[in-house]
């Protein structure tokens, strides 16, 4: 049986590639999930609920087409808002959340893998934005001051995650007071068969990992936060299919929304 250790360097290794390879690879689609087949960024961005001011004028490589739904899109941002983007990937949401915020806000991307990393900075120097700045950490040992984010975003990565407890309760810890949640992710609706949470492809795919939303928001409550809220996506059986159509993930898993607000 695989340790945490090991599965952990398996999801590292998987975006390694993603990011090495960047926008010019064909394995890119929509989700977490990578296929052999070429795929069509701008049309999978927009199925996941991005607008097409949202893709326009950000660079190329920032959006790789991962994710499974638009965390911009309930989050509420406000200027001067200190924005937190928990697996920040090429820094697509960190750079669409820099507009809401504007000069006098700031936007922190997270992200465990040191090549993910270089491309979001690489990214970032191409938007001329001097206050999105990107962190290499795990996102159960985020590398930010306490009290210190007004609202934490995320898409389509706690799911990855193989302690989502202690995700939520380093959320928790970042956010000020009155500070909110605002996660697109992948949830666990039905019990999953064992060989899809055997499956290492399936994991670092956003399946594999996705817990079941009773549990989910039970470590959301233990974590302190209230009003919390999980609404599936109304398209999201059309997303998840979309990933690997022969394996009917949409039977298992789906897009949700989740939102929560630090006591």
């Amino acid at each position: 049986m695989r340790n945490k250790e090991e599965i952990r360097e398996h999801i590292r290794k998987n975006y390694t590639e993603i990011a090495l390879k960047g926008t010019e690879s064909d394995c890119c689609s929509g989700g977490c999930s990578c296929s052999e087949s070429p795929t069509n960024i701008h049309d999978i961005s927009v199925k996941l609920g991005y607008s097409k001011d949202d893709l326009a004028n950000m660079p190329i490589e920032a959006n790789m087409g991962l994710g499974c739904g638009n965390p911009i899109a309930i989050a509420s941002l406000m200027e001067g808002d200190t924005v937190l983007d928990l697996g920040s990937g090429g820094g697509f949401d960190c750079f669409l959340a820099r507009e809401k915020v504007g000069e006098t806000g700031t936007v922190i991307g997270v992200d465990m893998t040191p090549d993910m990393i270089k491309l979001a900075r690489k990214n970032a120097t191409k938007t001329g934005y001097s206050n999105v700045e990107f962190r290499l950490g795990e996102i159960e040992h985020l590398p930010v001051a306490d009290s210190s984010v007004d609202v934490i975003i995320s898409n389509c990565v706690i799911n990855l995650s193989l302690d989502k407890e202690k995700v939520f309760k380093d959320a928790y810890r970042v956010l000020k007071p009155g500070g909110r949640l605002s996660i697109s992710d992948v949830v666990a609706t039905a019990q999953l068969p064992q060989q899809i949470k055997d499956d290492l492809a399936l994991l670092a795919g956003c399946v594999s990992g996705a817990e079941y939303y009773e549990d989910l928001k039970r470590m959301i409550e233990q974590a302190g936060f209230r009003d919390i809220s999980l609404t599936p996506k109304d398209n999201s059986k059309e997303i998840i299919n979309s990933w690997s159509p022969d394996h009917h993930l949409e039977d298992y898993v789906a897009s949700f929304i989740i939102e929560a607000v630090k006591r």
